[in-house]
């Protein structure tokens, strides 16, 4: 995790945030979220969370970042980039 600036998840609660950065020993300044203050915007969470954070500086061009989404059932879905 070391390696990884940032990771931008799907923003279904902030207990999940929560657990999920406690699971893999992130820094929890260094999972997105804003569920406080848009709440759950379904498939616009992503793109949301990923604009804040590059607004607030925690994106850097040549960073590591990992986008990570759920649906329904049993669907996940996770991609590694270098923002640019």
């Amino acid at each position: 995790p070391s390696d990884i600036a940032m990771v931008v998840p799907h923003q279904a609660n902030q207990r999940i945030l929560d657990a999920t950065a406690d699971r893999l020993g992130l820094p929890h300044e260094r999972m997105a979220s804003v569920i406080g203050r848009y709440g759950n915007t379904t498939a616009a969470t992503l793109p949301l969370a990923l604009e804040d954070s590059v607004n607030a500086g925690k994106i850097q061009r040549g960073d590591y970042v990992v986008l990570a989404a759920v649906g329904a059932g049993f669907t996940v879905g996770a991609t590694l980039v270098r923002w640019q």
